[in-house]
């Protein structure tokens, strides 16, 4: 490691900063039932109707298989599903998941790559329980049966707001988080925040999900959050946005 480098994530407990090196990498897909005859929906000729993809295959495969996860049915896309997956071991994705993936009966649907978020739990440096803050709750907000709605979303802060002095900076992001502890307390609404600086193809900062009880209230926190200082001023882009309600839900203990 380079001197003066450290890449842990900073917290601080009772006697002093404290730091950890286990973080979760989380990472959404989502996947279109297969044209008849090859192809991705909504861009070949008229044909056979499309399929919905069989969701009781893919619960069967990914429970058999002891995935870690939520699988969503997608609100917007009534041919599409969301894959929800996580380790702390990002080769996981590669030499567990992949070949899930290419199998039966997840090979016979279609990525959609836009729709492809991927992200790393972070600490702020306040927190005084990291493997809480890094590990055990966004598996808990993923998968709380009570919280069957989620909004995930892609975000990328202009460039301008690192600019600005640490004390502003800090101003912003109190307003912004105020709003999301707000939410939270009166269990409308909870966030899953991922840090995706140089894991997103499209160069995006953060990958957020909200998720709930109804669906009502995600979609208010968005709305709510428009008005703060950082998004109607410092945010470059939001979205594409992935509604789903979860129809499985997977938290295997951890080894």
């Amino acid at each position: 490691m380079a001197e003066g480098i450290s890449i842990s994530e900073q917290g601080r407990g009772e006697n002093g900063p404290i730091t950890s090196d286990r973080r979760l990498f989380m990472q959404l897909l989502v996947l279109d039932a297969a044209v008849p005859g090859g192809g991705v929906p909504g861009r070949t000729a008229p044909g056979p109707a499309v399929p919905s993809p069989d969701t009781d295959a893919l619960v069967a495969t990914l429970s058999a298989a002891g995935v870690p996860g939520v699988l969503y049915a997608d609100v917007l896309s009534a041919r599409s599903v969301g894959l929800l997956t996580w380790s702390t071991d990002p080769a996981w994705f590669v030499e567990a998941l992949r070949p899930l993936l290419n199998a039966p009966p997840f090979a016979d649907l279609a990525l959609r790559p836009a729709f492809t978020m991927m992200g790393r739990t972070y600490a702020i440096g306040y927190e005084s329980d990291l493997d809480e803050v890094l590990l055990n709750r966004p598996v808990r907000h993923a998968t709380t049966a009570a919280w069957p709605w989620a909004v995930w979303y892609p975000l990328k802060r202009k460039g301008s707001f690192v600019r600005e002095p640490a004390e502003e900076q800090r101003r912003m992001l109190m307003e912004h988080g105020g709003i999301g502890m707000a939410y939270g307390r009166a269990d409308h609404a909870h966030d899953i925040r991922l840090a995706c600086h140089g894991l997103d193809a499209n160069d995006n900062d953060f990958v957020v999900a909200l998720v709930g009880r109804e669906l009502a209230p995600l979609s208010k926190v968005v709305e709510h959050m428009r008005k703060t200082k950082q998004t109607s001023e410092y945010m470059d882009h939001m979205g594409p946005f992935f509604v789903g309600h979860a129809l499985w839900q997977n938290a295997p203990s951890a080894p």
